[in-house]
């Protein structure tokens, strides 16, 4: 049966850049500055790096958002591939039988294939009939005997779906349907023109007018943005209309946490990944002084960890026990892969009744809600503080 028995590749974890790692790990492509394969920070980096931008916005049936983008949002896999010059082989079809022949045909020949599916439609990731996401997954096993797949996404371990859950996911949607991806080597003579690329379109982004999205929704001007809404009851999108204080306040505070400390390859915005891409940048590019923007970036990881521990602070329990139970739950994932269904299944029914326990009973007063929205703008502009200047050393380190 094709399935790839030499298979161990399972570092990569952020979905962006991890199932390149993964892939590029399997195939042996390695990094001509350390002759080791391509890091996931190094990815992070030429693909255009970190970034601010904040939203909000509520689904029918959902509580209210409150969203923080940490990494560069715009097309960043292709950019990412594009700028390392790795030929992309793109097999797609409308026909479900077609498809899996494409995909046992890359699994037989000894690839693992990257393949476009809905998360929401895989059952390791809590399945949502109402929403879909399409993303790539890296299949490295697909046993017909059993009806089983064997997946790489963002876990330490193997992931299993049935052939049918796969194929379910795979249609989801119409742009996507069937697709299936396999990547050719980098070419080793893109890559200083790659990092350079990739730190201005980081520095770009906070410092312009991104290409698309409202003025204040990305860079420094999203830090005032949002310290603005905290602080300013009358603003258009403020915390006090959006987030009132209850289930929706509770809410934004759980979602900026989950994008700040679990949405990522490691904690704290990744601002800490950004500076191993930077350490790495400066010696592809032989520029020293990339290093100290480096090290402000290291400063901001911890200004964003301290951010992150006001959202759900020690000392109002509820939220304590929300932040260890999403944390705990992700390093069940990450360790265990389908086998920690079970607990996380149990904590994601503690966490519904502590939404209902905090929607009923919230344990703040309205002059304790005005102090703890202020105290989280104070956190957002000493993020801003240190970045700014961490951006100006970048800046001025690739004149």
């Amino acid at each position: 049966m094709p399935t790839l028995e030499n298979y161990n590749h399972f570092d990569g974890l952020h979905w962006e850049t991890g199932c390149i790692y993964n892939f590029f790990d399997y195939r042996g492509f390695k990094a001509p500055h350390t002759a080791q394969p391509y890091s996931e920070a190094l990815l992070l980096g030429v693909s255009g790096g970190i970034v601010m931008g904040y939203f909000s916005f509520a689904y029918e049936g959902y509580g209210p958002q409150a969203r923080i983008l940490t990494r560069n949002t715009f097309d960043p896999v292709t950019t990412m591939l594009s700028r390392l010059g790795v030929v992309q082989n793109i097999y797609q079809t409308t026909n479900p039988q077609k498809a899996e022949q494409n995909l046992l045909r890359e699994l037989e020949s000894g690839i693992p294939p990257l393949v476009q599916a809905d998360i929401f439609s895989l059952p390791y990731n809590f399945p949502l009939d109402d929403m879909w996401w399409m993303r790539p997954v890296l299949v490295y096993g697909y046993d017909l005997a059993t009806q089983t797949v064997s997946l790489a996404d963002g876990a330490h371990v193997p992931l299993h779906v049935s052939t049918e859950q796969l194929a379910k996911a795979r249609a989801k949607v119409k742009k996507d349907k069937f697709r299936i991806i396999t990547l050719e080597a980098p070419d080793p003579s893109k890559l200083a023109t790659a990092v350079q690329q990739g730190i201005w379109d980081c520095i770009k982004l906070f410092t312009e007018k991104p290409p698309k999205g409202g003025k204040n929704s990305f860079g420094f001007a999203a830090y005032k943005w949002l310290a603005e809404q905290l602080t300013n009851p009358k603003a258009r999108m403020s915390w006090e209309k959006e987030f009132a204080a209850g289930a929706s306040m509770f809410s934004g505070l759980t979602w900026l946490y989950t994008d700040l400390m679990l949405f990522t390859r490691d904690d704290c915005a990744d601002r800490a990944l950004y500076a191993d891409f930077l350490n790495e940048a400066s010696l592809i590019l032989n520029k020293p002084a990339l290093r100290e923007a480096a090290q402000r970036f290291r400063d901001s990881a911890a200004a964003w960890g301290a951010l992150s521990q006001a959202l759900l602070p020690d000392d109002i329990p509820a939220f304590r026990e929300t932040r260890d139970l999403m944390r705990q739950r992700r390093a069940l994932f990450r360790e265990h892969g389908n086998e920690s269904r079970g607990e996380a299944e149990s904590i994601n029914r503690r966490l519904k009744e502590i939404r209902e326990q905090v929607a009923t009973n919230f344990p703040l007063n309205i002059a304790q809600v005005v102090a703890f929205r202020q105290n989280l703008s104070e956190h957002i502009l000493n993020i801003h503080n240190i970045e700014k200047e961490a951006i100006g050393l970048l800046q001025h380190a690739m004149k």
